[in-house]
């Protein structure tokens, strides 16, 4: 009985401006990987050649609309004993970049998966945020349009747990500027740019301050922190107003007390008559 070849595939984290962070693992494995699947295949030999190192593997583009494309090619790489190493532009395959589908692949073939960790844009931009974030959630991108966006950041109104995502410059003014509407204009956040780059720059203060700040100064890669929501009191009387704010925005009454019932620890149906009650004496 002969053994089955050792190929793998490798996640590498890479640099996010500053090639000095690259780890020594990381520029081993450029150098050795019979094959590097890359987001953009001009970026990784450039930084490549940034790191002194030769890649001396096969590359191969490996970006969102090649993506589904690419994975039985690399998987029978990896089947025939060759190491795959899947690199994005920068920070961590599969974190709002490509690499998961590849991953669920291997796991699905039995195929060995590892990783090389390094820079990452979410922990950098907590870490320097100034914010409690013991407890953090990750949301990627948030919807493009404002009406989408608006729902999404209701789930945040009673989130306790900070919560950090990435942003486009031409849309950060009017996501911090919908934030103010639905979180309200004193949430505590913090903008992070360019981070490990020459112009970084972190910019902290309330919800209000920074969609002011943004219509002028957004540029570069943007990673936003937002710090969790305060305990409140879980009486219905004090909630009638967020559950009125949400019916305004279309969603039905009992809809409307179930969510932020489940947020705030309230009744729902003690709410329910709360919002009833309030009613009637308008």
């Amino acid at each position: 009985m002969t053994d089955q070849p050792s190929g793998r595939l490798v996640l590498a984290a890479t640099p996010m401006g500053d090639p000095g962070d690259a780890s020594r693992r990381l520029r081993e494995a450029l150098g050795s990987a019979e094959v590097v699947a890359a987001e953009d295949t001009r970026r990784t030999r450039a930084l490549a050649k940034a790191l002194e190192v030769e890649i001396s593997g096969r590359v191969v583009s490996f970006y969102d609309h090649v993506e589904t494309a690419r994975i039985p090619l690399l998987l029978n790489e990896i089947e025939s004993g060759h190491t795959v190493l899947l690199v994005t532009d920068a920070g961590m395959p599969s974190v709002s970049d490509p690499g998961y589908r590849m991953v669920a692949a291997c796991v699905e073939r039995g195929l060995p998966v590892t990783c090389l960790p390094g820079p990452s844009a979410v922990t950098t931009a907590l870490a320097l945020s100034g914010l409690p974030v013991e407890r953090f959630c990750f949301d990627g991108f948030p919807p493009r349009k404002s009406g989408p966006r608006k729902q999404w950041l209701r789930t945040l109104i009673r989130e306790p747990r900070a919560v950090v995502f990435f942003e486009a410059p031409h849309r950060l003014a009017d996501s911090l500027t919908d934030a103010v509407e639905i979180l309200g204009p004193d949430r505590r956040a913090a903008v992070c740019r360019e981070l490990t780059k020459t112009y970084e720059e972190v910019v902290r203060g309330t919800l209000a301050e920074l969609a002011a700040w943004a219509t002028e100064h957004a540029r570069g890669e943007i990673t936003v922190v937002i710090e969790g929501a305060q305990p409140l009191s879980a009486d219905p009387a004090d909630l009638v107003d967020e559950v009125e704010a949400l019916v305004t925005e279309g969603i039905r009454l009992k809809e409307a007390c179930a969510e932020i019932a489940a947020a705030t620890g309230a009744s729902r149906r003690e709410l329910y008559d709360a919002v009833l009650a309030a009613r009637a004496h308008e």
